[in-house]
C-alpha cells in the first residue's frame, strides 16, 4: 500500500480524511477517489464488515461506475462465511481501484 500512496503523491493527488467510512465514501462519489481500508499485521483480514458495510457501498460504487475489491476479489462475488466476517476494502473509481490492486 505505501507504493501504491507513493504513487499518488507523484501524480500529485490529494488526500482527504474525514474519518468516517460513510462521510469519505460519500465525498468519493460526488469528487472521485478512493477509499482505503487495507487489512493489517494485526488484523489480516480487515475491520470492515463485509455483509453490512462493504457489500452495500459495493452496490452503490458499482452502480455509479466505480470498483469495489478486497485487493484480490470483486466484493459481490465474495461469499460469505460468516455474519461478521471482515474483508479488506478498496472501493472508489474503477480506474483508481484498477490501479491498486496492481500494486498488492
Amino acid at each position: 500500500m505505501s507504493d501504491y500512496l507513493q504513487f499518488c503523491k507523484d501524480k500529485n493527488y490529494t488526500a482527504r480524511y474525514i474519518g468516517s467510512l460513510v462521510a469519505d465514501f460519500h465525498r468519493n462519489l460526488l469528487k472521485g477517489g478512493i477509499y482505503i481500508y487495507p487489512g493489517t499485521v494485526k488484523n489480516p483480514n480487515g475491520k470492515l464488515r463485509l455483509m453490512y458495510e462493504c457489500n452495500a457501498l459495493a452496490f452503490l460504487a458499482e452502480q455509479a461506475g466505480g470498483k469495489a475489491t478486497d485487493g484480490h476479489h470483486r466484493i459481490l462475488d465474495i461469499q460469505p462465511k460468516d455474519l461478521h466476517q471482515r474483508t479488506p476494502f478498496y472501493v472508489g473509481s474503477a480506474n483508481m481501484v484498477t490501479k491498486a490492486e496492481s500494486f498488492i
